[in-house]
């Protein structure tokens, strides 16, 4: 199953329809409908906000204990997990480091089986992807498009630890409802 390329196309069916997205619910929502008709004919549950423990794991392991989006198979071989944000004007940092805490969470589910993992940020406030290229929280989202090792929360002590290397780009989307580009970017888990 190819997430990427399916939330890829998901991202033009909502430029071409004109669907109005307005918050992380709407968009969850408008993509588990649109996934749930391209993955019919498969069998692919999709599910919203399911927990953990629904697949055996103990929530206390995981950086959060529900997934946004879940898509598995009817006999849990394959399973997999997508986290979706859609941040409006304000918060920037703080939700920069909620970012990496999504993209840890996917990782973490990736140790316990899900493949084909998809981390989502849609977003049409600007200070997301440019601004001072200052050498923190900042710099892989405004400068390199690059996430690896320790990132730190800029308002507590808390860090994020990435296995891997994730290398991502802002690219336009689609207008919102006050005419202003919705940029997105995926990260593949």
């Amino acid at each position: 199953m190819d997430t990427q390329h399916l939330v890829e196309e998901f991202v033009e069916y909502v430029k071409k329809m004109k669907i109005e997205l307005y918050n992380e619910a709407s968009v969850q929502y408008e993509l588990a409908f649109y996934l749930r008709r391209k993955l019919k004919k498969k069998n692919y549950e999709i599910q919203l906000e399911r927990n953990v423990s629904y697949f055996g794991l103990k929530k206390g392991k995981f950086e959060k204990a529900e997934i946004d989006i879940i898509i598995f198979s009817a006999d849990m071989r394959e399973k997999s997990a997508l986290e979706i944000k859609f941040p409006t004007n304000g918060e920037t940092p703080a939700q920069m480091f909620s970012f990496c805490t999504d993209i840890k969470f996917l990782e973490q589910l990736q140790a316990e089986g899900f493949h084909n993992n998809m981390f989502i940020v849609l977003t049409s406030d600007h200070l997301f992807w440019e601004g001072r290229e200052e050498k923190n929280i900042y710099e892989p989202f405004r400068k390199t498009g690059i996430l690896e090792g320790i990132v730190k929360d800029p308002f507590s002590n808390d860090k994020i630890k990435f296995c891997k290397r994730y290398n991502f780009k802002w690219r336009d989307g689609f207008k919102d409802e006050d005419d202003k580009i919705v940029r997105f970017f995926i990260v593949k888990i």
